[in-house]
C-alpha cells in the first residue's frame, strides 16, 4: 500500500474494540459511510491469551446490542445474572437482588470479552458501508471546519466528516487534539483469571467487599466463574506470580468453598485501575466516547456498559442529523451529544468512586454503618427495585438503541 491512496468516508472511528466497533456498526448499519482504524487485527484480538476478561453487559445494553445485530452472535456463550449478592468481608448482614422482582427478564449477562468482539466483528462484516482496517495506526490527524484528514503510518490519506475517537484510557486521538485529561489512580490492580468448581452458581452474581477492594465472583456457561479480584497495587504483581496451588490457596481465603474445590482455567491478568475523564468530549469534527472519554472503578461492572450508552446517543445523534441533511461533523450537531452524556457519565464516576472509597475502609465505624446500610437497602422493596433497574441500565432518558429501537 502506498502514500497515493485516498480514501473518503463520512465517519472514521480510531480505536476497534468493543465500543469502537459497536458505534461502527450503529451507524453503518444506517446507512452512513464508516472506516474503523486499529492497530490490530480482528484475529489478534481474538486470540484467547489477548485480553481474559469479561464484561457484564446490562439488560439496556443487551437490547442495544440485540438491535444491531450484534446480540445474536454471543448465543451459547453468554451467561444471564439471575441473582446479584453483595456483601461486606466477614459481616452476616447483606444485599441481595432478585431478578424476578423486577420481571422475568435477567439483570444482565456475563460475556467474555473475546465472544464479544467476534461477534462484533461477525456483525461488521455484513455491513458493506463499513471498512475495518488493521494493522493500521494514525500519524497526524488533521482537522478544520470542513473535513479531517487523517494519515496512517504506511501513507494511507483518509477523509471524513467526522473522526470518533475510540482509542481506550490511553487516547492518541485525545491527546493529538490537545484534550487534557484528569486521572485518579486508586493504587489498586485487578486480578483477573477464570475458575472451574465443583458446584453449579444457579447464576448468582457475588460482589464481596474486601479490605483491598472489592472481589466479584461473575458467573460464566457451565461450572466456569471469572474473578475481579481487586488487590493493592504493591501486592498484586506477586500474588500473580505464584504458582498455581499457592495462588489458588490465596483465591481460597477470598473466595470461601461455597461452590466446592477450585481449579484455575486458562492465565491469569492483571490491570491497573484509575478514574479518569476528559476536559471535554468533543473538538472540531472530532468526538470521544467510551474509556477515551471516561474511565471508572469495575467496582459495579458499569464500564463497558457506559460506552455503549455512549455508542446510543451519539449514533441516534449522528443518524438524525444525516437524515436531515445536515452536517454530522459540525459543531452544532456535535454540541447536542455532551449535554446529553453529562448526567449519565457524572453519576456513574461518582457513585463507583464513592462506592470503592467507602468499603475499601476497614475502620470498624465504617464498615459497621455500611453493613447496616446494605441491610436496611435489603429491607426496602421500593428502593432495591430503583437501584436492580439502574443496574439494568433502565433508568432516566434512554436512547433508542438502549430502548430496543431501531435508529
Amino acid at each position: 500500500m502506498t502514500g497515493e491512496l485516498v480514501h473518503d468516508t463520512d465517519i472514521l472511528v480510531i480505536g476497534g474494540g468493543m465500543v469502537g466497533l459497536s458505534f461502527a456498526c450503529a451507524a453503518a448499519g444506517a446507512g452512513i459511510g464508516v472506516t474503523v482504524v486499529d492497530r490490530l487485527t480482528a484475529e489478534a484480538s481474538l486470540e484467547g491469551a489477548f485480553d481474559g476478561r469479561v464484561s457484564a453487559i446490562a439488560a439496556g445494553s443487551a437490547r442495544l446490542l440485540e438491535t444491531l445485530g450484534i446480540w445474536q452472535g454471543t448465543e451459547g456463550d453468554r451467561q444471564p445474572i439471575l441473582d446479584i449478592r453483595v456483601s461486606d468481608t466477614e459481616s452476616p448482614l447483606f444485599l441481595h437482588y432478585d431478578h424476578r422482582d423486577v420481571g422475568d427478564q435477567p439483570f444482565g449477562h456475563i460475556v467474555e470479552n473475546r465472544v464479544l468482539r467476534r461477534a462484533l466483528f461477525a456483525r461488521a462484516a455484513q455491513l458493506s458501508g463499513l471498512a475495518f482496517r488493521a494493522p493500521a495506526e494514525v500519524a497526524t490527524l488533521d482537522r478544520d471546519q470542513d473535513r479531517a484528514t487523517a494519515t496512517l503510518v504506511d501513507g494511507t490519506i483518509i477523509r471524513a466528516r467526522l473522526v470518533v475517537g475510540a482509542d481506550g484510557k490511553r487516547s492518541a486521538t485525545r491527546a493529538a487534539a490537545g484534550i487534557a485529561v484528569t486521572r485518579r489512580p486508586y493504587r489498586q490492580t485487578a486480578i483477573v483469571c477464570t475458575v472451574a468448581h465443583q458446584r453449579p452458581h444457579e447464576g448468582i452474581a457475588q460482589e464481596r467487599f474486601l479490605a483491598a477492594g472489592p472481589f466479584a465472583i461473575l458467573p460464566l456457561p457451565g461450572n466456569r466463574s471469572s474473578l475481579v479480584w481487586t488487590e493493592r497495587a504493591d501486592l498484586a504483581p506477586t500474588l500473580v506470580a505464584l504458582d498455581d496451588a499457592a495462588f489458588l490457596s490465596e483465591l481460597g481465603d477470598r473466595f470461601t468453598d461455597y461452590l466446592g474445590a477450585l481449579s484455575l482455567v486458562g492465565p491469569r491478568w492483571h490491570y491497573p485501575l484509575e478514574l479518569s475523564w476528559a476536559a471535554r468530549a468533543t473538538e472540531t469534527r472530532l468526538v470521544l466516547i467510551g474509556d477515551a472519554a471516561h474511565a471508572i472503578h469495575p467496582i459495579a461492572g458499569q464500564g463497558l456498559n457506559l460506552g455503549l450508552r455512549d455508542v446510543a446517543t451519539l449514533a441516534e445523534i449522528v443518524v438524525d442529523a444525516a437524515r436531515l441533511g445536515l452536517d454530522i461533523g459540525s459543531a452544532a450537531v456535535l454540541g447536542r451529544y455532551p449535554s446529553a452524556r453529562r448526567v449519565d457519565v457524572l453519576t456513574m464516576g461518582l457513585v463507583t468512586d464513592g462506592l470503592n472509597q467507602l468499603f475499601a475502609n476497614d475502620i470498624a465505624p465504617i464498615r459497621g454503618v455500611r453493613d447496616l446500610g446494605l441491610a436496611a437497602v435489603d429491607r426496602a422493596p421500593p428502593l432495591k427495585r430503583l437501584f436492580m433497574r439502574h443496574a439494568m441500565g433502565l433508568v432516566g432518558d434512554l436512547p433508542r438503541l438502549v430502548r430496543g429501537e431501531s435508529l
